[in-house]
């Protein structure tokens, strides 16, 4: 059964490219549509800029990089991206939508995990990574390292979209109906409010060892995101253990990687995402909103048990947090159909049935 609106399934992004409303500079890799998105790969070039910048409705997003270009950096045989510059990368893919349809867009899991700030922008764009229904243009991604210099090349995948036809989001009674159904997070009184299900934070630790989450290092070597399994753990990230207090005093300007403490189910027929938690509740964000594809978390697919990894900040100040506070929301979404593909079914999902778990980059020793 096919919805008239909902979020488009792999099959029907395959199809866009088909029928050209999806266009690149090369042929797509083989992993490179995924159940409910599409990776977004960097082009040849990246402008270094003054500072970061919206196009608004009166410009293109060149009017703005001529002015504002320091100088191009060539990234057909790799280039280090350095902490805390602002980089905006041409991406290989260019869209023209349908009047109906619509697009957002996230930084990919790995790519929040190494704190590198991500957003796509498209000419006359008032918003970040949204794309109004009828685009017709180039895609352009603003990337700016927070925590650990970067080796990035023509074709890496930082970020991804998702296109959506009509509205697509789940009210309250239907978040609840569906979690009666599918258990959509692993508790039995869900926090439904604000259009989402709430996600708390654990401080208690899964394992034998306490671990609860890792602190980036500053003053680290660089990072090749092509690369899986390329660098120890300890060189970039210090373990944070519980202490039997159950809390974590943030501090300002540090980056977290830490869990959720219920495990997340996104069914095949739903897409989901993460949003951040009102900052008027505490002095720290989830960093990264993320996309969660039909199938994470689902039996079926081998993900029994997925967490959600959450990318963490502190505001200006010092902030506690407790274990089984609330930190974040998932928002779902119908999806048009079902996906041919389930998130973890054979696509190299690098954190299908997940708990704490750094970037694919990382190795132990």
């Amino acid at each position: 059964m096919t919805r008239t609106t909902g979020i488009l399934s792999d099959s029907a992004i395959g199809t866009l490219f088909g029928e050209g409303r999806l266009m690149s500079e090369m042929m797509l890799d083989h992993d490179q549509i995924q159940p409910a998105s599409l990776d977004l790969r960097l082009g040849a070039k990246a402008l270094r800029v003054r500072a970061s910048f919206m196009p608004g409705r009166a410009h293109t997003v060149a009017d703005k990089l001529e002015r504002l270009t320091l100088h191009e950096i060539d990234l057909e045989n790799g280039a280090v991206l350095e902490t805390g510059c602002v980089y905006i990368v041409p991406l290989m893919e260019s869209l023209d939508l349908p009047a109906e349809m619509s697009a957002s867009a996230n930084p990919k899991s790995s790519t929040g995990r190494l704190d590198i700030f991500t957003r796509v922008m498209v000419d006359y764009a008032q918003e970040f990574d949204k794309i109004p229904a009828g685009y017709k243009g180039p895609l352009y991604l603003e990337i700016s390292p927070r925590t650990f210099p970067v080796i990035v090349r023509r074709g890496s995948r930082l970020s991804q979209i998702r296109f959506r036809v009509g509205q697509a989001l789940l009210g309250e009674r239907e978040l609840l109906d569906l979690h009666a159904a599918e258990t959509l997070v692993a508790s039995e009184a869900p926090n439904v409010s604000g259009g989402g299900i709430a996600l708390s934070i654990d401080l208690k630790g899964t394992g034998d060892d306490g671990l609860i989450g890792y602190r980036g290092k500053h003053h680290t070597g660089v990072i090749d995101v092509d690369k899986k399994a390329a660098h120890d753990i300890l060189d970039f990230w210090e373990p944070l253990y519980s202490r039997g207090a159950d809390e974590l005093i943030l501090d300002p300007d540090e980056f977290y990687i830490l869990v959720s403490n219920e495990a997340v189910h996104v069914p095949p027929l739903y897409a989901a995402e993460m949003t951040p938690y009102d900052p008027l509740v505490g002095e720290f964000r989830v960093h990264y909103a993320g996309f969660f594809d039909p199938g994470f978390g689902h039996a079926a697919a081998g993900g029994s048990g997925s967490r959600a990894v959450l990318e963490v900040r502190s505001h200006e100040v010092p902030f506690i947090l407790e274990h089984g506070q609330v930190i974040g929301r998932l928002v779902y979404e119908h999806m048009q159909e079902r996906p041919e593909g389930l998130y973890g079914s054979g696509l190299g999902s690098n954190y299908q049935a997940q708990g704490l778990k750094l970037s694919k980059h990382f190795r132990l020793g």
